[in-house]
Formats: structure tokens, sequence, C-alpha cells
């Protein structure tokens, strides 16, 4: 079964920057892609299947951030495109803003994404951030997601994979 757990981090300046970063390459990624599926399905009336590789050549600042946060927003964009092709009422995708709630998620591949005692550990991250654990979970991290409020203040949802207990059999 899986369960998220949303928990306050405190990242240090260096680390702010790299999340204002990875939140700025997922936007423009989501948008880049968007843009040229619209373009595409003008021309030709297909849907365009592309991903965020064939981009990292013409834009290399995509190459310094966590390529499992672009592969995520390309699913969600695929995600919100099929969704909308499946059912009109539900609208178009729209385009990401910069103002806001700003987030994104990457996924724990070979222990990637780490809690060790009061840190939090992520892909392309030098340094660990600082977490306020206020409840423990038992089981597998699948994924992180680091969000910023408009506030300013920083989350990390972690998702987890758990076991199932099956209850007592009651007679």
């Amino acid at each position: 079964m899986l369960k998220a757990y949303k928990y306050r981090i405190y990242p240090t300046k260096e680390q702010e920057e790299y999340f204002a970063k990875v939140f700025g390459c997922v936007r423009f990624i989501y948008n880049k892609m968007l843009h040229d599926k619209i373009e595409y399905y003008k021309k030709t009336g297909e849907m365009l299947n592309n991903t965020p590789a064939q981009y990292k050549k013409e834009y290399p600042f995509l190459k310094e951030v966590d390529s499992l946060a672009l592969a995520n927003a390309q699913l969600n964009l695929e995600k919100a495109y099929k969704n909308f092709f499946r059912d009109k009422k539900i609208g178009f995708p729209k385009f990401k803003k910069k103002k806001g709630y700003q987030s994104y998620t990457t996924n724990n591949q070979n222990g990637t994404v780490t809690l060790e005692g009061s840190y939090l550990k992520v892909p392309k991250l030098k340094t660990k951030i600082k977490i306020k654990q206020h409840r423990q979970f038992e089981g597998r991290i699948k994924s992180v997601t680091i969000s910023k409020t408009p506030t300013g203040k920083y989350y990390a949802s972690i998702l987890v994979e758990e076991e199932i207990k099956e209850l007592p059999k009651i007679d």
C-alpha cells in the first residue's frame, strides 16, 4: 500500500537556489513540451511524443537538474493531455506559472532518496536537507515531492510503500 508523509524541510541558501533551478526547469520543460504538442497537433492533427532528453542539446541548463524530475513533468503532461482527449469537460492542460505553489517530484532509484536521522538526501544535491520528521514510517521510499508554498515554506512529501498487515480474524 502506498502512503504519503508530508514534512517541513529547512534548506540552506544553496539548497534553495538548487530548488529554484529545478522548479524553473520542470516548469520550462512542461511548458515547452506542451507548446510543441499544440503546434504539432495544429499542423498534423496527431499527438506528438516528445521527451525531455530531446531538449537537452538545445537547452544545456536542463542537464544541471535531476533527470527524473523532468521525466515526471513529462508524465504529468502526458496524463493531462490524455485526460483532455478522453473527456473534454476536464479542460485542456494549462501552462505552468512561476507565481504561487511550485513543486517537483523525483523517484527513488537504488537509494538515491534516503532519510538519515533528521536529514533528507535527494538526487543531484550534494548536501543533505534538514527535515522535521514528526512521524516515523515503515517501508520503502518510492518518491519524494519537494514543494514551496507562496509564503516561502518548503515541504517534502515522501511516498512510501508499506506492507499491509492483516487484521486478526474475529469469530
